[in-house]
């Protein structure tokens, strides 16, 4: 559908000036992803709107191709290589969203791809990664920085590398998440976003879908939502530059960044309300809602927005709330002895 940018008493050009990515861009992204990444359902649950007393609209990356939204960055910057690039291979590193979106979007593209993942990875992922195609090298994330153990990959096979979330064409795509939510949402005249939560870890997500809200429906707040064993982000914002941390330790694998990106910070800086955290217990509750309540497996990463709101820990009363969902990707043996523990 055509884009629709509604006016709240905003002006709804952003200023995007400087930043690594504009609304064109993601716009652009959503062309080229088109009959490859699915457009996936907005969900919603009238158990979630009573216990919260907000109207909570799921965005459920968790059917996306691969389990997860990483195919609409990975596509949209694969699908932009230009011959020599294509020649030389694709490499990555990823604890296992990115790294499966990847190998797809590769093998989709005839390029070859190695990605670099941590031996804790969950198995599902790494056999998915390698299912795809890829050439998978493991290594150790609590030991070294994964930029270290890429650095060898690249010295020794050559390659284009395509970071998980610190590029603009990855931080574009994946701001079609929220571009065909709010997309869904304002169809046929429907009242727009108050409040659009989402899952953070690097930033990549986050700053695309920021600049696609404010610009598609300029006064909606935006609140990022990561591990608090891992607050980089939230402590980057608070501070005015980043912060780096240990490799946090924490259920939410797809979440343990170190760092956010130094394209995606200025954009979260600029454009961001705020950044808010869960604890590993609120992802679980959050894990078994989902399953329980609207009958959906969900990996404990992709759970970082909905346990904020389901917890109470951002008050949504009264409002109309985007909630996205990033992804299922978890070994049933690890979801089960989560979901029962508790």
């Amino acid at each position: 559908m055509p884009d629709t940018i509604i006016s709240s008493g905003a002006d709804s050009r952003i200023d995007t000036a400087g930043l690594a990515i504009s609304y064109a861009d993601v716009a652009g992204a959503a062309e080229r992803i088109a009959g490859v990444a699915h457009r996936t359902p907005m969900l919603t649950s009238r158990t979630a709107d009573t216990l919260t007393g907000g109207e909570l609209l799921f965005k459920c990356e968790n059917f996306q191709r691969t389990g997860a939204f990483k195919i609409r960055g990975a596509y949209n910057a694969v699908s932009r290589f230009t011959p020599l690039q294509r020649a030389l291979g694709v490499v990555a590193y990823s604890s296992g969203n990115h790294a499966q979106a990847l190998a797809l979007a590769a093998s989709m593209l005839r390029v070859r791809s190695t990605i670099v993942m941590p031996q804790d990875a969950p198995a599902a992922k790494l056999a998915a990664t390698r299912g795809y195609g890829a050439d998978v090298v493991l290594y150790d994330r609590y030991a070294e920085p994964p930029d270290a153990a890429v650095a060898r990959v690249l010295e020794e096979r050559g390659g284009v590398l395509i970071p998980p979330f610190d590029h603009p064409h990855v931080m574009a795509g994946q701001g079609t998440v929220a571009k065909e939510l709010i997309e869904e949402v304002l169809a046929g005249g429907g009242a727009p976003l108050d409040l659009l939560v989402v899952p953070t870890g690097g930033g990549g997500l986050l700053s695309g879908c920021v600049v696609a809200a404010k610009t598609l429906n300029p006064g909606c707040r935006v609140i990022g939502v990561e591990p608090e064993a891992g607050n980089d982000a939230q402590q980057s914002l608070r501070s005015g530059e980043i912060v780096r941390i240990d490799a946090p330790k924490t259920i939410a694998d797809g979440a343990q960044s170190r760092a956010v990106g130094q394209l995606t910070f200025p954009v979260i800086q600029r454009l961001v309300d705020d950044i808010d955290t869960v604890t590993d217990e609120q992802l679980v509750d959050a894990m078994r809602f989902f399953a329980s309540r609207m009958k959906m497996l969900v990996e404990p990463t992709g759970c970082l927005a909905a346990a904020a709101v389901l917890s109470g820990k951002i008050d949504v009363r009264g409002k109309r709330v985007g909630i996205v969902v990033t992804g299922g990707n978890v070994d049933l043996s690890r979801f089960s002895a989560l979901v029962q523990a508790g």
